[in-house]
């Protein structure tokens, strides 16, 4: 067996749980990230104009059948050709990047509990718990700074389909939480208690190695 753990941090958009895998790697650096945006399909006709034309907050929005390839893939140590997405032009890029497997695994994404069959094969499942409007403020900034959005698109988008899907496709999906974490990287009680479960599960894998 290869003892690879995979641990799943869920939560909705702007909740905070990149500063948690931030926050981690400042402690532990040998873990493999995989983000389940690379996974989104492309939707390249979409502009800030019809914002609302392709709906990323729902679960049909994300290639599953290779999301579920590619984590069998990793759990088998074996490497996958990994999936990039260019957020500005909405589309899957051409380019891949090939992954080689760690016995650590990270997979964060806002839709990772509601598969089933991807929540079975995570090991630990963390859910972010943040305010819908600090989530919002979040995303705001990011999307206008990072992803060339308007303020305009970015609320319509909020109010149509990013806060209706939330409450219903991620918000249900804490109950499969074996962690509620509030605020994400910013709360430090939480990760005080996270950090050296983590540790424990990366010494362990690396003392099954010696």
């Amino acid at each position: 067996m290869h003892g690879v753990k995979i641990i799943g941090i869920t939560g909705g958009s702007g909740s905070g749980k990149t500063t948690i895998v931030r926050k981690i790697s400042e402690i532990i650096p040998d873990f493999l990230f995989i983000p389940q945006d690379n996974y989104y399909k492309t939707a390249e006709y979409m502009n800030n104009k019809n914002i609302t034309a392709f709906n990323f907050d729902h679960p049909d929005a994300f290639d599953t059948d290779l999301i579920l390839e590619q984590l069998n893939t990793l759990k088998g140590f074996k490497p996958i050709n990994m999936p990039q997405y260019d957020f500005i032009h909405h589309r899957r890029m051409e380019e891949t990047v090939k992954i080689q497997p760690q016995k650590l695994i990270i997979f964060e994404g806002i839709m990772i509990f509601f598969n089933k069959q991807i929540r079975e094969l995570l090991d630990l499942k963390l859910y972010v718990d943040t305010p819908d409007d600090i989530r919002f403020i979040r995303r705001l900034e990011r999307d206008t700074t990072e992803r060339g959005r308007t303020v305009e698109s970015v609320i319509k988008q909020y109010l149509e389909l990013v806060r209706p899907g939330h409450y219903e496709f991620i918000e249900p999906t804490k109950m499969y939480a074996d962690l509620i974490i509030p605020e994400g990287g910013f709360n430090e009680n939480a990760l005080k208690v996270l950090i050296p479960f983590l540790q424990n599960i990366n010494d362990n894998n690396q003392n099954k190695e010696m």
